[in-house]
């Protein structure tokens, strides 16, 4: 998939510093609670499923935003495969917590909490995704990788679309990242009610539509997730894919 795009810029196609930001702090309410990411798809859970799958893609670094079951989430997180892909001269994918002290706020307030560290550690540009997409592997994201690489000139946001419909993860220029943050200022995230408010990708694509790159693709692995039990049910019929709540909550 990936050597079908050609790249558009400037030659030597260069490496792009490319950090992930995963949303992991939801309250699943519609799964009663029970957070998505810790269901297991083959004996793995999604989230560490999808954080292998960052790291054998090539991911430089990781911010991993929790809240509702931090606890729970953290303590799964020990369980993980890391890369067999990655050789001696190519370190571990680095992984930063950010704990999303109101996760009912939303996910635009998770999002800002995230992309404050994620600033911090110089992405030229960053991989929102989410933990609870069972079909997602690292060919998918470097799929996306080589989507930006190939896009248009004046691109700052790349989302997948499959059968007309936006698609995750989405990939955020640091201009994106510049211009929602400049919103954070000043805002709590600690229990005041303007976090709720925080624009995210919607609304800065919505301002902003000619910076956005609507990448059409048939791969209908980027926008297959689990908001409910139906959704798990369909899954298994559609795909064949089977997942399971082995972990006590």
């Amino acid at each position: 998939m990936q050597s079908t795009l050609n790249c558009q810029l400037t030659p030597p196609c260069p490496r792009l510093r490319i950090v992930a930001l995963v949303l992991a702090a939801g309250t699943a309410s519609r799964m009663g609670g029970r957070p998505k990411c810790l269901l297991q798809r083959d004996g793995q859970t999604l989230l560490n499923r999808l954080l292998t799958a960052l790291e054998n893609a090539g991911i430089d670094e990781t911010v991993l935003v929790l809240g509702h079951k931090a606890d729970i989430i953290q303590a799964s997180l020990k369980t993980r495969a890391h890369s067999t892909l990655r050789g001696p001269h190519w370190p571990a994918m680095p992984i930063h917590q950010v704990l999303n002290p109101q996760p009912t706020d939303g996910q635009n307030s998770s999002l800002h909490l995230g992309l404050a560290k994620a600033q911090s550690l110089q992405a030229q540009w960053l991989m929102v995704a989410l933990a609870d997409q069972p079909l997602l592997d690292a060919a998918d994201l470097q799929a996306l990788i080589a989507a930006v690489k190939a896009s248009p000139a004046g691109t700052q946001m790349l989302q997948p679309w499959v059968e007309h419909q936006p698609g995750n993860p989405v990939m955020l220029s640091q201009k994106v990242m510049s211009d929602l943050l400049a919103h954070s200022q000043g805002v709590s995230f600690s229990g005041g009610p303007s976090s709720k408010d925080l624009p995210g990708g919607k609304e800065w694509r919505q301002l902003n539509p000619q910076q956005v790159h609507q990448w059409t693709t048939p791969n209908p692995h980027y926008k297959v997730d689990m908001d409910t039990p139906q959704d798990i049910a369909a899954l298994q019929t559609k795909y064949g894919v089977a997942l399971t709540w082995d972990t006590p909550i």
